[in-house]
């Protein structure tokens, strides 16, 4: 006689790039037991087939794909899918930013996790009175390198030379008034050698787009129990939710 079958309990989450409502269900244990041995491998391109296949399977909405969803919404889904596996709260150990110091327990709900928007954050960025680009978000590589990326880069020339490589992947077009470029009929190679053409006033554009990028945040007040001093403390990203 065959055992009982479980039966996986499914959710309802709103993606926060494009408001799409999406069902999902939680890790099963053969799942979370593939990714923690991924994570514990330190290899990022294992990391990023068990997130991916992962992600894949508990998405039930059929026509999501995971390759081509923003950063900040692998990051909204991962948490939420891990919230309804292990537990609705994360527990944290916060530094007090008043003395730098003391550190305090707290529980964070995860369902007051959201991702916010700053404001005057824009996708179309004009770099001069002909030019303007448009941006796409960080996909799921990006959010492996943000999150479980375990290596470093051997010098400031190698930081530099990632920088712009997560940059000329995240241009999707370039136009004026009477052409267009799309990324896909250039190699990256070419959008980072365009890149470093501009001055500086014609790049702040684009690096407000990456200081503007939408992330997972959460505001804690944090009393310091030496000194009394209740301070406000701002976690974003999705690794400041791992204790």
């Amino acid at each position: 006689m065959p055992l009982p079958k479980i039966v996986t309990p499914t959710y309802e989450l709103t993606l926060p790039s494009n408001k799409k409502q999406i069902k999902y269900r939680p890790f099963l244990v053969k799942e979370e037991k593939v990714l923690i041995l991924a994570m514990e491998s330190g290899d990022s391109e294992q990391i990023t087939n068990a997130v991916k296949n992962v992600l894949r399977d508990c998405i039930l909405t059929r026509g999501i794909k995971i390759d081509t969803l923003p950063s900040f919404d692998i990051e909204y889904l991962f948490l939420n899918i891990r919230a309804k596996s292990v537990g609705e709260s994360v527990e944290l150990s916060i530094t007090c930013p008043d003395d730098g110091e003391t550190q305090v327990d707290v529980v964070v709900n995860i369902d007051e996790i959201k991702v916010e928007i700053p404001e005057g954050h824009e996708t179309e960025i004009k770099v001069d009175d002909s030019i303007t680009v448009k941006m796409k978000y960080p996909s799921l590589q990006e959010f492996i390198d943000n999150n479980f990326d375990f290596s470093k880069p051997n010098s400031s020339e190698e930081t530099i030379n990632k920088s712009f490589e997560v940059i000329a992947s995240c241009i999707d077009i370039v136009y004026t008034k009477d052409d267009s470029w799309s990324s896909s009929d250039v190699t990256k190679k070419e959008i980072v050698e365009w890149l470093q053409t501009m001055d500086s006033n014609q790049f702040k554009g684009i690096e407000n787009f990456f200081e503007t990028i939408p992330k997972l945040s959460h505001t804690l007040i944090v009393k310091n129990p030496k000194t009394e001093v209740e301070s406000e403390v701002i976690l974003e990203g999705l690794s400041s939710f791992f204790g």
